[in-house]
């Protein structure tokens, strides 16, 4: 299994795709969008918000990042990209999933889901203009208002030459409001020929390969979950290459079915054979929770202390970044469930 750090606006910048990386367990990282308009952007703009341009496209710890450029002219959008190609990207990634207000008011991200046709454009125009030698891939959603378009999208930038196409199992409108519909990203999959990879709404292990499960996707995009977990890309690797043959076998000799998605709170008991004790959904979901639990502490723990010991990288600096990126998250109201508030009234004093 591959993972790829999500690009998140305003968040995941140079400095947070640093410390991540080196914690491990990311294969590649994609930038923060580039917004193109109508001009030929100069290259100090493309080395500001992607400064690992001036190292190889890598993060000090070797991790190559993918700048993302983001726009809805197919020409303007073919000029820049071929002037980034001369600077030596990892790839390019073009932004067709953005549900930000501000961008889709200016025809940017998402609604441009309602075009499949001019879609296709861009994703053509910009394959042409980079040498062949320099991977092009999409990220995209279900759609802008409903999913209906999706199909349409996907093969309209499978036609147009991509390399690769990252779906987010939710629509514009949806947000990040959970569920992610995985089952969705599965039916593109089977839609195209270019590999597909599966993003939203992972945020433990157990997620991970509920998701991997449900789409057959072998690469993950994960955003937000890693952010608040720095250990989770680590803990997936570990699950994927020492703790799946075990897990494997014992779910195949044990007296229950596993569901992909034990997220539902019904008490449907479930068995795989007439008899032998049963267990339902919720306790599934409990027994994995607890696995969850686990794993998480044990890579919090042992990503604090990797970061801790990087060179040049002191852990108030580690601690301060960290924390300034979940403040940032908590902001912009990420969070899958939050807490509810109490507050308290005085009855003013009718007296004196």
């Amino acid at each position: 299994m591959k993972l790829i750090l999500a690009p998140m606006e305003g968040l995941l910048d140079f400095t947070l795709r640093d410390i991540l990386t080196r914690v491990g367990g990311v294969d590649r990282c994609v930038s923060e969008f580039i917004r193109i308009t109508d001009q030929l952007l100069p290259p100090r703009v493309f080395t500001r918000i992607v400064p690992e341009l001036r190292s190889g496209s890598r993060t000090p710890a070797g991790v190559p990042v993918r700048p993302q450029l983001l726009g809805s002219d197919p020409s303007c959008m073919a000029e820049n990209a071929a002037l980034l190609a001369t600077l030596g990207p990892a790839g390019i990634d073009l932004n067709f999933g953005c549900p930000a207000r501000t961008v889709n008011q200016h025809r940017g991200g998402a609604v441009l889901l309602d075009e499949p046709e001019l879609v296709g454009r861009i994703v053509a125009a910009v394959r042409r203009a980079v040498p062949a030698l320099i991977p092009v891939s999409a990220k995209m959603r279900l759609g802008n208002r409903c999913d209906g378009p999706a199909l349409d999208c996907a093969r309209a930038i499978d036609e147009a030459g991509a390399d690769e196409l990252v779906v987010h199992a939710r629509t514009r409108v949806q947000g990040y409001r959970p569920p992610a519909y995985w089952e969705r990203i599965h039916e593109v999959r089977a839609a195209v020929r270019l590999p597909v990879i599966a993003n939203g709404e992972i945020w433990t292990v157990q997620d991970a390969w509920r998701c991997r499960d449900v789409t057959g996707c072998d690469t993950l995009m994960i955003g937000r979950g890693l952010v608040r977990n720095p250990g989770l890309a680590l803990a997936m690797t570990a699950f994927a290459n020492a703790l799946l043959p075990s897990r494997c076998a014992a779910a195949a000799s044990g007296p229950y079915t596993a569901y992909p998605c034990a997220r539902s709170a019904s008490a449907t008991p479930a068995t795989n054979g007439a008899s032998g004790p049963t267990t339902t959904k919720s306790t599934v979901c409990r027994a994995a929770s607890a696995t969850t639990a686990v794993a998480s502490v044990a890579s919090a723990k042992s990503s604090q202390a990797a970061m801790a010991a990087m060179p040049g990288l002191p852990g108030a600096a580690m601690t301060s970044a960290t924390e300034g990126s979940a403040n940032r998250l908590r902001t912009r109201a990420c969070s899958r469930a939050p807490e509810p508030t109490t507050r308290t009234f005085t009855r003013p004093s009718l007296t004196g």
